[in-house]
């Protein structure tokens, strides 16, 4: 696939995009797109009232280690109206409701106790309802649960801070026993108040290289393009997925048969040359990236910006 075969059009705001009454649904990724983790972009929420005026059903689908209900509670206090979306997919939820259901052959696989990888700065991420036993030591561990790069988690339902270094030293006791790994959060980086963080996705992509079995819980694979539109209530050809990750959300869409606008201030500013918020990308430079990532939007803008 190439961009050329992607039709990619470049639009300066997003009202272009929604004026041609192309999509039902929205599924709309947050960090990156809507606000940079501490707060919204410039425009983000009077462009999300905008696009609803439009009658669109927005859903947000996004990487977030975090339940659903979590990332809706988390951008109301960020200034957003949770009642604009029909609803909110993330990989944490994604990853909940597989351990809780066990109705997959691999997860009803997978048993009880685990190595739990989490947050100390962000705040762990709760286990309960899930049966779950954590441990500590691999010789007890059946698998690697990751939804964070900060800490270790603790049978006592504590947590001990631990360096990504560290992490990954017991990954490679991890793969010695051959432990499959669920990773809740499939992002590389994020950003967050303009500065790049080392996500969950990081630690699993170091995990396969050690040889280990990983099950990626979100984008850039359909089990999440699917769950999102099953909430909307349409089908691919209705739907447009809006990014600022060409590998994650871009290439996402891709797969999932899902048209796509690539939001440029996000993860690839930097390698597009930009330094200030709206500035509008280069289209050769976006080219190249899409060809690097193998990953074709079919829309670009600069920003969430109505």
């Amino acid at each position: 696939m190439t961009m050329a075969a992607a039709a990619t059009t470049t639009f300066t705001c997003l009202r272009q995009l929604a004026e041609t009454h192309h999509y039902k649904a929205w599924l709309l990724d947050q960090f990156g797109v809507l606000h940079d983790g501490k707060q919204p972009y410039p425009g983000a929420i009077a462009t999300l009232e905008s696009l609803a005026a439009h009658g669109v059903k927005m859903v947000i689908i996004s990487n977030s280690s975090r339940r659903a209900s979590t990332t809706l509670d988390k951008l109301k206090s960020l200034g957003f109206d949770p009642s604009l979306f029909v609803g909110a997919i993330t990989s944490g939820e994604l990853t909940y409701q597989h351990l809780q259901r066990r109705d997959d052959p691999w997860f009803r696989a997978l048993g009880k106790t685990c190595i739990h990888m989490t947050w100390s700065d962000r705040g762990a991420i709760s286990l309960d309802g899930l049966g779950l036993q954590v441990v500590d030591n691999v010789e007890q561990a059946e698998f690697i649960l990751v939804h964070g790069t900060e800490a270790l988690g603790l049978s006592s339902g504590d947590s001990i801070s631990k360096k990504v270094e560290e992490l990954e030293k017991i990954l490679e006791q991890c793969a010695a026993k051959e432990i499959p790994m669920v990773v809740a959060n499939p992002d590389f980086v994020t950003v967050e108040a303009r500065e790049l963080r080392i996500m969950p996705g990081t630690l699993a992509a170091r995990y396969e290289k050690l040889g280990g079995e990983v099950k990626w819980m979100g984008k850039p694979y359909e089990i999440i393009y699917k769950s999102a539109m099953t909430i909307a209530g349409v089908d691919a050809s209705d739907s447009i997925a809006v990014g600022d990750s060409l590998h994650h959300d871009i290439k996402g869409a891709n797969a999932s048969g899902v048209k796509s606008a690539f939001i440029t201030c996000g993860i690839h500013a930097n390698e597009l040359g930009l330094s200030e918020f709206g500035e509008r990308a280069d289209l050769s430079s976006v080219h190249a990236l899409a060809s690097k990532y193998d990953a074709y939007p079919s829309y670009v803008l600069p920003s969430f910006t109505w």
